[in-house]
């Protein structure tokens, strides 16, 4: 039987609504944070962040001190380059670690003065121009850098495992006779190979071996500072080093945009040092896809490109500032592998502490009263676990019935020549010695062209599946064509795509 309309109730004339309550996801639902993007406790930032900082200030301020003495420059002036240099160096890091729109990669990276721009700067400042000729050049080669760095980008789908684990292995194995001049003493120290210099070296090694064994989680984690920490101990009561400097030095010092004169522009300097940042864009390449595979944050061509214009606007702002090209810097890549410690804020807060070095110059001279012996123990670790990192890398590409041994051979032959053999090519033209007269740049350009004519080039083998797992972006397999850079990473303006934890 039908009821009629009036008879139904009120609320019977249309449904009930009932509010959406949007239940909250247990904290189990939400998606982890990549060990990349976490923030440990303030107590372990500090001391992360000071571990790195101390890794890489020798090789931060050798550049200007190179460079400063080249000239012939007063201890005033090489005072301020240098408290210049550690200033650029912390604001480069901040833009390469936390990131700024489209500058940065947003990983672990440790940012300093490239040691390729020593050979031409020094060339331009001693015979003609001075200071304000480097420096209309270096702001020249960042802007170039900038306008580069998408191209580079594009070129990442050439940098398979073959080539990623045979450049990482370059890195590393270049820079141990780094560790081994400062456990020596230092290059140039009048009591250079002196068994005490070798011997506290092996001190600190072992107490950082010691640690990362045996101490607890934590500790073993800062295993490298605490050798350190150690290493100054005990060379302050052998007469190593003092902290008599400390005394003299200013507390506050600011470095101001061109303090040593306007920059002047001259054909030759800027085509040198436009060669300087090729190399140094190649080998910063390199950096990144190392600190890549170790985070376990694969690269892609669009964050490679944005921490190549990072890069380049960290260079331009070293021209403005008094001070010089910058690059990534392998030892806090190794650094990274040691301590598995993966946070780009850890890195980030070592930047903090460079514009504090550089802000107060007492603080950079307790920092630079550090024995070389003492890094030097510290340095055989940190570069040798790059190198074994490229070997790790190495272990998944299929050597079997191709050219793939011949590509790593051929190329750890040609990056350790001029390690092994420095003035192998001093009667060669300038800009090839720039190139070539270090390890990784031609390494790393060795390895690219030998996966180019074995594996791309037509008429060549198909490059086998095994030696593309775990590849840092996907091999396309031949030369034509290419990947747009805004088709790469779809999920925002991090620039940074997450991979397998």
């Amino acid at each position: 039987m039908t009821t009629p309309d009036s008879a139904r109730p009120a609320d019977a004339e249309r449904p009930a609504v009932h509010p959406t309550v949007e239940t909250p996801l247990p904290p189990s639902a939400h998606p982890p944070v990549h060990p990349v993007d976490e923030v440990p406790p303030l107590r372990q930032l500090t001391a992360f962040g000071l571990q790195h900082v101390l890794a890489m200030y020798a090789g931060a301020v050798a550049v200007p001190l190179i460079v400063g003495g080249a000239m012939k420059l007063p201890p005033a002036d090489l005072a301020y380059l240098i408290t210049a240099d550690l200033l650029v160096c912390g604001i480069a890091t901040l833009i390469q670690c936390v990131g700024l729109w489209r500058f940065g990669i947003r990983l672990p990276i440790m940012q300093g003065c490239t040691f390729a721009a020593v050979s031409p700067m020094v060339l331009i400042g001693t015979t003609g121009g001075g200071l304000p000729a480097i420096y209309g050049a270096v702001i020249v080669t960042g802007l170039a850098m900038m306008l580069l760095a998408p191209v580079f980008g594009r070129l990442l789908r050439f940098f398979p495992p073959l080539v990623t684990g045979t450049v990482i292995l370059i890195i590393g194995v270049s820079l141990l006779p780094v560790a081994g001049n400062w456990a020596a003493g230092g290059a140039g120290s009048p009591d250079f190979g002196a068994p005490r210099n070798i011997g506290l070296a092996a001190l600190v090694l072992v107490v950082v071996l010691a640690v990362q064994r045996f101490a607890p989680p934590f500790l073993s984690r800062v295993a490298v500072l605490v050798g350190i920490v150690v290493g100054v101990l005990v060379a302050i009561p052998a007469g190593f080093t003092d902290f008599g400097g400390v005394g003299d030095a200013d507390w506050l010092g600011v470095s101001t945009p061109f303090h040593f004169g306007a920059p002047t522009f001259h054909g030759a300097a800027i085509v040198s040092m436009l060669i300087v940042g090729l190399v140094a864009m190649v080998e910063t390449t390199g950096d990144f896809i190392a600190v890549g595979e170790l985070t376990d944050r694969p690269v892609k061509p669009r964050a490679l490109a944005d921490g190549l214009r990072a890069d380049g606007l960290s260079t331009v702002l070293g021209g403005v500032f008094n001070t010089f090209p910058y690059t990534a810097y392998a030892q806090n890549v190794g650094l990274v592998g040691m301590t598995r410690v993966r946070s780009r804020w850890v890195v980030a807060a070592a930047g903090g502490m460079l514009v504090l070095l550089g802000l107060l110059p007492k603080l950079g001279a307790v920092v630079a009263a550090i024995p070389a012996p003492v890094l030097g123990g510290a340095g055989l670790v940190m570069f040798g676990t790059v190198a074994a990192s490229g070997l790790r890398t190495l272990a998944r590409v299929d050597f079997r019935d191709n050219h793939h041994l011949t590509v790593v051979a051929v190329s750890v032959a040609v990056g350790v020549l001029p390690v092994g053999v420095p003035e192998i090519y001093a009667k060669f033209p300038d800009g090839f010695q720039t190139v070539m007269d270090s390890g990784i740049s031609a390494g790393c350009v060795t390895a690219i062209a030998l996966n180019l004519l074995f594996n791309h080039l037509p008429g060549t083998k198909t490059v086998p599946a095994d030696a593309g797992k775990g590849s840092v972006v996907a091999d396309t397999g031949g030369l034509p064509g290419g990947g747009r850079e805004d088709a790469v990473d779809q999920a925002g303006e991090q620039g940074v795509q997450v991979g397998p934890a």
